[in-house]
């Protein structure tokens, strides 16, 4: 059964971080150390925090002695300076301690004996400052070396296909829910084969690398199927096959398959997965939910038959829309509604499927209708593919 519904409104390299919202953009770029910052603004905190002594001890005049309150700046140097950069604030740190114990006339013999505990005091914590300083510069260098490479492989697992391949224009929008190592279950794959234009997009059970394992399974499987096997059903039967030799089990994973036809038929096998949207020319927005889905891969052997597809139209102009959980659940800090992609991605898609420019603006325009619904954070992976028709 179809729905129809009316179009809603409205140093070392560094990762690629522009696929991420603001706010993770922030903490991944502070676990590679701030060094995408001028010296300048990483050592602006400290700054202040000398700037705020002498402001303080002045403000309140001889009879109040706030010099010793420098003491704050090593620590606070050491959260965004490296060790050398540390040793080089407290040094002048050091220079405006002495500089207002003369002008607080700390003269008297139990004053200079407290005022050598303080420089006592506040040399040791410059110098554990700056080791602390080189212990996190090391653990950084070390996460971001391990970033890259699982970056890295990821991307040579997914393959991310061109803008235009067979008869499909595509555009796609990828980002994943694992900070710390930015890579999640995710998958899709977009293949030009003898039977067609044919398109995997799937979402494993879990995250991390068990997740990336059992998606390489899947993709491998469908790298080879979509060239050997003349229909859909027999693709997802290979890959069922592939899963339940080499994935755990209780492990499965969810996903739609697609075929495209030059003379506008497409053909739609989903497997649990969340059901794609085509949005027509005009932005009328049809779920394309099949009557009777299969299971998601992996739990075939718990049900009798085979998996079947349904033909339907696919017309020049036309957007098909396919994603993951992670789009239709998200929601603000897990609170509140899910994101409504039926009402939404008719205004904000309608009428781009005439270039690979219009679409890749219109996926780009509904990525970031995604994270204005939950407030610049993503708690799941996410996959947003808009494919169109070339004529």
């Amino acid at each position: 059964m179809f729905r129809r519904r009316s179009p809603g409104s409205a140093g070392p390299p560094q990762p690629d971080l522009s696929g991420l919202a603001r706010g993770r953009r922030r903490r991944a770029l502070a676990a590679v150390d701030l060094r995408d910052l001028s010296w300048r603004r990483r050592a602006a905190p400290a700054l202040i925090a000398i700037l705020a002594v002498v402001v303080a001890d002045l403000a309140t005049g001889k009879e109040r002695y706030l010099a010793p309150l420098m003491t704050v700046v090593p620590s606070v140097a050491a959260l965004t300076l490296s060790a050398v950069g540390v040793l080089g604030v407290c040094t002048f740190g050091l220079a405006v301690l002495l500089a207002l114990n003369r002008y607080d006339d700390v003269t008297a013999v139990h004053d200079q004996r407290f005022l050598f505990g303080t420089i006592v005091t506040y040399t040791a914590l410059s110098l554990f400052s700056a080791y602390v300083a080189e212990v996190r510069m090391r653990r950084a260098a070390a996460f971001a070396a391990v970033s890259s490479v699982a970056e890295a492989a990821q991307r040579a697992l997914l393959q991310r296909p061109g803008p235009e391949v067979g008869t499909l224009r595509l555009a796609v929008r990828y980002a994943s829910a694992a900070d710390e190592a930015r890579i999640g279950g995710d998958l899709y794959s977009v293949l030009d084969t003898p039977h067609g234009t044919r398109l995997l997009v799937g979402d494993v059970r879990g995250k991390g690398l068990e997740a990336v394992q059992t998606a390489a399974v899947v993709l491998g499987a469908f790298r080879e199927a979509a060239y050997d096997e003349a229909e859909l059903p027999e693709v997802a039967d290979r890959i069922e096959a592939s899963v339940e030799r080499h994935v755990p089990d209780g492990e499965f994973t969810t996903a739609v398959f697609a075929q495209v036809h030059p003379a506008g038929v497409l053909e739609l096998l989903q497997a649990g997965h969340v059901p794609p949207l085509r949005v027509a020319p005009d932005g009328t927005v049809t779920a394309l939910e099949l009557p009777d889905p299969w299971v998601p891969l992996g739990l075939g052997r718990l049900v009798p038959g085979q998996p079947e597809c349904v033909r339907l139209p696919f017309e020049a102009g036309d957007v098909l829309v396919l994603c993951t959980d992670g789009v239709v659940e998200a929601r603000r800090s897990g609170r509140g509604p899910f994101y409504p992609l039926p009402e939404r991605v008719g205004a904000l898609v309608a009428g781009a499927g005439g270039s690979v420019a219009e679409l890749d603006h219109a996926v780009g325009r509904l990525y970031q209708d995604l994270l204005a619904h939950t407030g610049g954070e993503l708690n799941d992976d996410a996959l947003l593919l808009l494919v169109a028709r070339r004529t």
